[in-house]
C-alpha cells in the first residue's frame, strides 16, 4: 500500500493532506535555525512564535518567497520534518503531490520537485494552484464551460480561466497577503512615525480591513514602537488607514483579472458573467476585495467556503483525477532535470 500527501506549499502557511484522511496539518511556513548548533530548532507554529523573540544566533525564517523557495536547505528541513509529524516516522515512502503558481518557472519547479524527493518522496507531481482550489471548491472542471478563479495566498495572487480540466489563460502576480501586510507597516511607520511588527499588521488586516468602501467606524489599538521617541507606543487605527495602506495593492489584483479577461475567448467571458469569478485562499476573506472585484469587472464575484483549505482540498483529490486533468497538473520525475 503506497502513501500519497498532498503538499499546499504556502508562503504563509503549509497545509498537509494524506489520501482518506484529508487535512492532517496545517501550520506556519517557518522554520527556526540555530546558527551555533547549525541545527533546526522548531518548524511550524512554534517556530512563528519566535519571529522578532529570539536571541541573534536563532533565526525564524520564512523560508519560500513570493510562492516559490527562496532556501533550498531550510524549505527541505521544513517538509521533512512536516512528512515526519503526519508519517509518524514510518519508512515507506510517500508518493507527494505538490502544488505551484502557475508561472512557476523551470528552475522553480526543480528547486521544489528536489526539495521533495530529498525529504524522502518516492514520486512528485506538481499540481498548478488555480486547478487545485477549483476541485477543492467542489467547482465541476471537465465540462467546457469557462471557470474563473483568484487565489490569494501569502506571496502570489493566482487568477485563472479553467474549462474541460484545462488553464485556457492564467496570469500570477507577486501581490499577496505578505505585501499587505508590508504596505500596511509602511504605511503606520511613514503617517504615525510607529514602527509595526508583521503580526501586528496582519492582525490589522485579518479585523478591520476594508478595500472598498471604509467608513472609518471600524477601529483597533495596535502597539508599537515610537521612533522619534525610541519608546512603546499605542494607537488606534481604522479601516480608512488600512484603506489608505493597501488599496493600490488590491488593485493590482482587479488588474490581472482585467488583462486575463481581455485575452480570454468570448464564449468563455460569457460564462464568467453567469457563473461569476471564485476567490479562494487566505486573501480572499480581505474585507470588501469580492465587491472592489465584482465593480471594476461587471461579473459577479464570492467568496468560496473555507478558502484556505481550497487548494489543500483539491491537492487531495489531484491523485483520483490524475489522468483526467489535461494541464496544471503533471508527473516529475527527478532525472527530467540532470
Amino acid at each position: 500500500m503506497s502513501l500519497d500527501i498532498g503538499i499546499d506549499l504556502g508562503t504563509a502557511n503549509i497545509i498537509i493532506t494524506i489520501a482518506g484522511k484529508g487535512i492532517v496539518l496545517n501550520e506556519p511556513s517557518v522554520v527556526a535555525y540555530d546558527k551555533k548548533k547549525k541545527a533546526v530548532v522548531a518548524v511550524g507554529s512554534e517556530a512563528y512564535r519566535m519571529i522578532g523573540r529570539t536571541p541573534e544566533y536563532i533565526v525564524a525564517v520564512r523560508p519560500l518567497k513570493d510562492g516559490v523557495i527562496s532556501d533550498n536547505d531550510m524549505t527541505e528541513a521544513m517538509i521533512r520534518e512536516f512528512i515526519h509529524m503526519v508519517n509518524g516516522g514510518a519508512m515507506m515512502k510517500p508518493r507527494i503531490v505538490l502544488c505551484v503558481p502557475s508561472s512557476v518557472t523551470d528552475v522553480e519547479r526543480r528547486a521544489v520537485v528536489e526539495a521533495a524527493m530529498s525529504a524522502g518522496a518516492r514520486k512528485v507531481f506538481l499540481i498548478e494552484e488555480p486547478i487545485a482550489a477549483l476541485i477543492g471548491a467542489g467547482i465541476d472542471i471537465s465540462k467546457p464551460n469557462g471557470t474563473m478563479v483568484v487565489d490569494i495566498g501569502g506571496g502570489t495572487a493566482d487568477v485563472a480561466i479553467v474549462s474541460f480540466n484545462g488553464i485556457v489563460q492564467s496570469r500570477s502576480v507577486k501581490m499577496a497577503g505578505n505585501k499587505f501586510d508590508q504596505a500596511i507597516i509602511r504605511h503606520i511607520t511613514q503617517k504615525y512615525k510607529i514602527l509595526i511588527g508583521e503580526k501586528t499588521a496582519e492582525k490589522a488586516k485579518m479585523e478591520i480591513a476594508n478595500v472598498f468602501d471604509p467608513t472609518g467606524e471600524k477601529k483597533m489599538t495596535i502597539r508599537g514602537r515610537n521612533l522619534l521617541k525610541g519608546l512603546p507606543e499605542s494607537l488606534e487605527i481604522s479601516d480608512k488607514d488600512i484603506y489608505d495602506a493597501i488599496h493600490e495593492n488590491a488593485m493590482e489584483i482587479v488588474e490581472q483579472v482585467k488583462l486575463v479577461l481581455e485575452s480570454t475567448p468570448p464564449e468563455l467571458v460569457g460564462d464568467i458573467l453567469s457563473n461569476g469569478i471564485l476567490l479562494t485562499g487566505g486573501g480572499a476573506m480581505l474585507g470588501g476585495l469580492p465587491e472592489l472585484i465584482s465593480d471594476h469587472v461587471g461579473a459577479p464575484c464570492y467568496v468560496a467556503d473555507n478558502p484556505i483549505e481550497c487548494v489543500a482540498r483539491g491537492v487531495d483529490a489531484a491523485f483520483k483525477m490524475s489522468g483526467d486533468l489535461l494541464d496544471g497538473f503533471e508527473q516529475i520525475q527527478l532525472y527530467n532535470f540532470k
